[in-house]
């Protein structure tokens, strides 16, 4: 998964430190308490800047070494880094500021611009550090707002201030909110005075960076934290959907039927408190209705299962602009989600219906530490008890669970009425997981392993990302190998859930984007088309692309020859949200799937898999009125599901634009049907109507 720009950086290993005037130490500590990484500032006399950090959790993460120095106004003079990147990728970036000229290059991308005024250098990848930069900067700015290089303009306000302690010693520092970054706003804490600096920044449920020695301040700053979060959170999901009170009807809709995978003929759609309650001929009915929307012919699709995503609080705006109304969440902190899942309930969070998956864990240095980690039968079955009683459907084992608890652990699940499903754990096959009870398996590298694994390769490394790299290009799809391992999957009834998507980094190279976000990356915020153009594995030279290009496109056909053969597929990302999914859905189609069988996969298999066909996954009478209503027709060409007008769900109506152009994306569709409401129902007119949002935006 990616991370907003500043969460993503998080801090460091370190060595002997030389004589500064100015050292400055950070801890990182992820949830259940464990240290992950550290960042340390050494500042000598002539004001040079060194930084060094690293992050590691879940057996990865970037190492980093940087060099700066500030300008009078507290921008970056100049600055050179290296190191390496969450998945391996070499981490090369310098800027210089000569007079009014500026130069940079961050891997094999350079510019150059003049500068007139005040202006602050945005490196692609670099360490929490530059907060403190960024900080200071907008500080000295005099309005708080900054221009940045190469474009857009940062923004700073106060939200709240804590006097800390630390064996006696006080500080006041303040929240701040960063905006004009990213794709959510940024909450940082800082230093007060005039030189302001980073203390503090807290990743809620995940993660918390921190002066070193103040760790004990922790918990009242996140509360601090969330509370500010959650006021920003309740007012977006007031103002953006409409709440559609009353009898509502679609008309004119040509409904994409998920179980023939076929469009029929144009139909209206009468929904009540979220719920269809009839389904006529165009026409047909003429019952007088609180809300009416014309689709005027235009095919309308089930809501969109998101079958693998780790949500946070920020991200639910994006899944539903996408047309995902429900997100199998596959391992997150339990209880950031619960109170997640309760905020949804309540109309506070504009976010998909969520679909808990348990994650589970064993104990090791690379653990990943979401949800419950355990070393023992005992811990594993108290963890499911836990999931089970909380109403979890399924459970996700991890690479460090132990193997000698693995099949006694499935089969207590499955006691307790649980899926299980999960990465293939360390020194094991997939075949060993087939074995042991595995109900689904997760991404297609932990498939294609099975194959390529020996005996002592510790798949909780990085391994399991270059190994199918270096080595599925030359595996036989039509093997016996292979013949027999899809037979068995399709023996044992196993579903599967390759995100394929989230596995174009494997063949990235530097300076191009990635097939699955290649038809959205212009309408992205400036910063963010810059990562999206940076590699993210060590592919050194043109061979070594070829060789990972080749075994990934294996991996796609993979999936293919598995979906022809019968093994049920569902579409999930752990990628960027919402967007990924539509690249998901477009690599199934280069798998083999037509248009309209991948949009089955994407309805009527999530909701099978989350155990919700009661409910979701079919436009039908009784059904949740989960319904995305289409510009385009996706059913025969993938890529229209992009062209998406209109989102409803939970009762509520919701433009995907306005949702585009609150987190400042570039829309993709510009008109949308009118949702007309009746005027003066209060005294008893019926006649009138009026116009909710606009037809056209611009």
């Amino acid at each position: 998964m990616r991370f907003p720009f500043f969460s993503l950086l998080s801090v460091l290993l370190i060595s002997q430190i030389s004589a500064a005037s100015e050292l400055r130490r950070y801890t990182i500590i992820v949830d259940n308490g464990v240290k992950a990484g550290e960042q340390v500032v050494e500042i000598n006399k002539q004001g040079e800047r060194q930084v060094r950090y690293i992050f590691k959790d879940n057996g990865r993460g970037p190492e980093l070494q940087e060099t700066l120095t500030l300008n009078d106004d507290g921008t970056l003079a100049s600055y050179n880094s290296q190191g390496k990147s969450t998945f391996g990728s070499v981490i090369k970036e310098k800027f210089q500021l000569d007079g009014q000229q500026a130069s940079w290059q961050a891997g094999d991308k350079t510019g150059s611009a003049r500068i007139e005024n005040t202006a602050l250098y945005l490196p692609v990848e670099g360490s929490p550090e530059l907060l403190s930069v960024a900080i200071n900067a907008l500080a000295k700015s005099g309005n708080n707002q900054i221009k940045l290089l190469p474009s857009g303009v940062m923004r700073q306000q106060v939200v709240s201030d804590l006097i800390v302690e630390k064996s006696g010693e006080k500080q006041k520092v303040q929240l701040l909110v960063l905006s004009g970054v990213g794709l959510e706003p940024n909450f940082v804490w800082a230093t007060s005075g005039d030189e302001p600096q980073l203390f503090a920044s807290l990743i809620p449920g995940y993660q918390t960076l921190i002066a070193e020695g103040w760790q004990g301040n922790a918990e009242q700053m996140m509360t601090i934290q969330q509370n500010a979060e959650a006021n920003l959170l309740q007012q977006r999901a007031k103002t953006l959907p409409l709440p559609l009170n009353g009898l509502s009807v679609i008309r004119n809709a040509r409904i994409f039927d998920s179980v023939s995978a076929s469009v029929g003929l144009p139909t209206d759609i009468l929904m009540l408190r979220g719920k269809i309650t009839a389904i006529v001929p165009a026409g047909e009915l003429t019952t007088e209705v609180d809300n009416f929307i014309d689709a005027k012919g235009s095919i309308v699709l089930p809501g969109l299962f998101d079958m693998h995503g780790h949500i946070s609080r920020w991200e639910g705006g994006l899944h539903l602009a996408a047309g995902v109304t429900s997100l199998r969440d596959m391992g997150n902190d339990n209880a950031t989600l619960q109170t997640m899942m309760d905020e949804i309930a309540a109309g506070q969070l504009l976010a998909p219906n969520i679909f808990p998956t348990g994650f589970l864990e064993g104990e090791s240095p690379m653990s990943a530490r979401n949800g419950f980690v355990v070393s023992d039968l005992d811990g594993a079955k108290a963890a499911i008890n836990w999931y089970a009683s909380h109403g979890y459907h399924q459970l996700k084992i991890y690479n460090s669970f132990p193997k000698a608890i693995l099949k006694d652990t499935v089969a207590y699940a499955h006691q307790r009425g649980l899926r299980v499903s999960g990465h293939v754990p360390a020194f094991l096959k997939a075949e060993d997981a087939i074995a042991a009870g595995f109900d689904e398996i997760q991404h297609i590298n932990q498939l294609v392993l099975n194959f390529l694994v020996k005996p002592e390769t510790d798949t909780r490394t990085l391994e399991r990302f270059y190994l199918p790299s270096r080595e599925f290009a030359n595996v036989d799809l039509n093997s016996k190998a292979l013949q027999d391992f899809i037979k068995l999957l399709k023996d044992k009834g196993l579903s599967i859930d390759p995100t394929l998507a989230t596995f174009d980094f494997l063949k990235k190279v530097d300076g191009t984007v990635g097939d699955p976000w290649r038809d959205i990356v212009d309408h992205l915020p400036p910063d963010v088309q810059r990562r999206y153009h940076t590699a993210e594995v060590d592919i050194p030279d043109a061979s070594t692309a070829a060789l990972y290009a080749k075994s990934y496109a294996k991996m796609v056909e993979f999936v293919g020859m598995m979906y022809r053969a019968g093994i049920p597929v569902v579409a999930g990302t752990d990628e960027l949200a919402g967007f990924t999914l539509q690249g998901e859905l477009e690599l199934l189609v280069k798998a083999g799937l037509t248009p309209a069988q991948a949009l089955q996969v994407a309805t009527l298999n999530g909701a099978k898999y989350s155990n919700a066909t009661a409910t979701k996954g079919q436009i039908a009478v009784g059904k949740d009125a989960d319904i995305l209503l289409v510009n385009g027709d996706p059913t025969q060409n993938i890529a229209d599901i992009r062209q998406l007008a209109l989102v409803i769900t939970q009762g509520k109506a919701i433009y995907p634009s306005k949702i585009y152009q609150a987190m400042g994306i570039e829309p993709f569709v510009t008109e949308f049907p009118e949702i007309m409401q009746r005027s003066n129902k209060a005294e008893g007119h019926s006649g009138g109507s009026v116009s909710v949002g606009n037809r056209h935006l611009h």
